[in-house]
């Protein structure tokens, strides 16, 4: 049975543009292209769509377990060895990714110049093709969805008021992990009360409850990342609490209803933030409407207020508005959706109900 990494190679490939082959170092374009999951592992794409793999000693079994491309155990630094295939290939001109090859690299493979090898910077070639997802992937994002979703339910069985922030985000975790989480796609973010009003607040020693609580997690499960944010009341829910939530759920259901093939990336915010606006509560909107993932937690596509690209059917993005006022708090409602042929299809489980605990 043919790999998918195979056919992503050869899309990869078609993609050449005044170079012959392509030096990939950033790690998931790595795993993108050829499965190996590696810390140290440099990709050699040629035209035909074949590839080496050059990693080093410690990875001489996984490699050659992982991948299904020719496999070049370095017994040095890697540019030795890649500067002696760019030799023998006879090809002349290699793109190289400028956003993610180091220094010490670039300088490494400038002695190649002497030699009459041309090196061309590419920017973004592997990350486009990683922002449709073949069916393969859109099945492990869903798995990752899904026992994360699990996992909050079990820590919230475990929640007792008095427990401080960084104590829940444990038990979030650790949750997650018994689920089978390979790791955490990001800090677990868990804020009680005013802290809720700092988007991207770390856990600390804050107790938790009475009054809000927002819970911001997600992990890798099969390489794939999963992402979702949930309220929580501590207690009977104020009124105005209850209006705030009412807003960003109907700005986030307004942002889902606009997903779909050919839209742009810019209409999906505007239609949250069109809500948020007819509520006063626009400039209290501090971020963007949504991202992609994936291999990582943030790839393309983004959706932002100057964002122009384009949704296509499996783009894997979160739509996740929210609004934060300080001394008060803040909420943020986000679900992982799959953009459809014909629509979207939300693949966050977790009812978005306002919820008292």
């Amino acid at each position: 049975m043919t790999r998918p990494e195979a056919a992503r190679r050869a899309k990869a490939a078609a993609q050449f543009d005044k170079f012959d082959a392509l030096l990939v170092t950033k790690p998931e374009n790595v795993r993108y292209l050829t499965g190996f999951t590696g810390s140290n592992g440099v990709v050699f794409l040629l035209e035909d769509g074949t590839a080496t793999l050059f990693t080093d000693p410690r990875y001489t079994v996984q490699s050659k377990q992982q991948t299904d491309c020719k496999v070049v155990i370095a017994k040095g630094p890697l540019t030795k060895s890649i500067l002696a295939a760019f030799t023998k290939s006879g090809i002349r001109k290699f793109g190289f990714e400028q956003d993610h090859l180091n220094v010490a690299q670039f300088d490494a493979l400038k002695k190649g110049l002497t030699l009459g090898l041309e090196l061309v910077p590419v920017s973004g070639l592997v990350e486009r093709l990683r922002m449709v997802k073949d069916a393969g992937e859109i099945a492990a994002i869903r798995a990752s969805v899904n026992a994360n979703s699990i996992a909050l339910a079990q820590a919230l069985g475990l929640f007792q008021i008095g427990m401080t922030e960084a104590e829940f985000a444990a038990e979030i975790d650790y949750a997650n992990r018994k689920l089978g989480a390979e790791g955490l796609a990001f800090d677990t973010i868990v804020a009680a009360g005013v802290r809720a009003a700092l988007p991207h607040a770390r856990p600390g020693s804050t107790p938790i409850g009475p009054g809000m609580l927002l819970i911001d997690m997600g992990v890798f499960r099969d390489g794939y990342a999963s992402d979702m944010t949930r309220m929580v009341h501590v207690g009977p829910a104020t009124d105005r609490y209850r209006e705030m939530y009412a807003a960003v759920l109907e700005a986030q259901l307004a942002a889902i209803d606009a997903v779909k093939p050919g839209v742009r990336t810019v209409a999906v915010d505007k239609a949250a933030r069109e809500v948020l606006q007819a509520r006063g509560l626009e400039k209290a909107f501090v971020h963007s409407t949504g991202h992609g993932l994936g291999l990582e937690i943030h790839e393309g596509p983004r959706l932002g207020r100057k964002d122009k690209g384009k949704l296509q059917a499996g783009m894997a993005i979160t739509i996740e508005p929210g609004v934060y006022t300080e001394g008060w708090g803040g909420i943020r409602i986000e679900d992982t959706v799959l953009v459809t042929e014909t629509g979207c299809e939300i693949l966050t489980p977790t009812s978005k109900e306002l919820f008292e605990l």
